[in-house]
């Protein structure tokens, strides 16, 4: 399984990758979070390759749709998904490497539920996983990335298999990266979608440092609407 992927990242710095299993496969595009960030790549073969987002900007530098690649990590036993520990580009030698999170921690994440508002109807080209195996999203084949939450998309996995229409509504995002949305709502059409049981947000918001939601006395986030703790004497009034 790919349950340890933590533990192996965490020994990258000191272990060598490449003896982990090795896949060869050619890039068809990144796989996008809701906000945006990529979060691995979907190979010409239907395997789905994770990587953690906080290395998103170095994947896109090193890897781009059309090259072929040579990934070492962690395959999973009944899917086509590996949970990357290094990916290498073959044209031009690249390697990113996962050393873990970065210093301080992954930090703390606001609701993923941001963005533009979009509406997008397709065919299911194939399905797509957490790190874990959880059925969270779908590729469609224009390359649209509809992202539900795991136990939604679980209730509605015949309804998201590959070749069925889907019509959805929900935010996202449109880049030069790809196109992702975040469902709220999902049916055969629009006439027939029907609203999803989405998680409600995390109390602690992503706001800007020393800010509400933002990284707070000990690197915590106040959560919205929470009070603002008193100035130390001596300190200007807050503006």
């Amino acid at each position: 399984g790919v349950g340890g992927a933590g533990a192996y990242a965490q020994q990258a710095a000191t272990y060598d990758p490449s003896q982990l299993p090795a896949i060869k496969g050619k890039v068809a595009q990144y796989t996008l979070t809701p906000r945006g960030d990529v979060d691995g790549l979907v190979l010409d073969n239907g395997t789905e390759v994770h990587f953690p987002p906080h290395l998103s900007t170095q994947l896109v530098y090193a890897v781009r749709p059309g090259d072929t690649v040579t990934v070492h990590g962690l395959k999973a036993q009944a899917l086509p998904m590996v949970q990357a520990m290094s990916i290498t580009s073959d044209a031009s030698g690249q390697t990113i490497t996962d050393t873990g999170p970065p210093a301080g921690g992954p930090g703390r994440r606001g609701p993923d539920a941001g963005g533009q508002p979009l509406q997008v109807q397709g065919q299911v080209k194939e399905q797509l996983h957490g790190p874990r195996g959880d059925l969270n999203g779908v590729l469609l084949q224009d390359g649209t990335i509809v992202r539900l939450p795991p136990p939604e998309a679980q209730r509605l996995a015949a309804q998201l298999a590959p070749g069925q229409q889907i019509y959805t509504q929900g935010h996202g995002t449109v880049s030069p990266l790809g196109k992702v949305v975040a469902a709220q709502s999902i049916g055969p059409n629009q006439s027939q979608a029907v609203a999803l049981q989405t998680p409600p947000p995390p109390r602690h918001g992503h706001g800007p440092a020393g800010g509400p939601g933002g990284p707070g006395p000990g690197g915590v986030g106040l959560a919205d609407g929470a009070p603002v703790p008193p100035a130390p004497p001596g300190a200007p009034p807050a503006r």
